[in-house]
């Protein structure tokens, strides 16, 4: 019974894991974007960046977030060569 349960937690897991999608083909060039004026002091400005959807590149249009604490930086996402395609490594923040 110990192993049935440890097992369904594991599966569980496994499916909540992000999934690393590669693609083949090199993403697009940015595209040139405006950004507004800030909505507040502590606020910062996340690109837009190319996403593969269904077997095709999608523009996410950047936006403004509220920094999470004073201090934290925005380290931005990008496209990733590897030996097998192209990997999306997420933006973070770094405090």
């Amino acid at each position: 019974m110990k192993k049935i349960v440890i097992g369904i937690v594991m599966l569980f897991l496994i499916s909540c894991a992000p999934r690393t999608i590669v693609v083949k083909t090199a993403p697009p060039p940015p595209k040139v974007e405006i950004k507004t004026a800030p909505p507040g002091k502590h606020f910062v400005w996340v690109s837009g960046h190319w996403e593969w959807r269904r077997g095709t590149w999608v523009w996410i249009p950047g936006h403004w977030v509220k920094k999470p604490k004073p201090h934290a930086v925005w380290v931005p996402g990008h496209w990733k060569k590897t030996g097998r395609g192209w990997v999306w490594i997420p933006g973070h923040w770094k405090y």
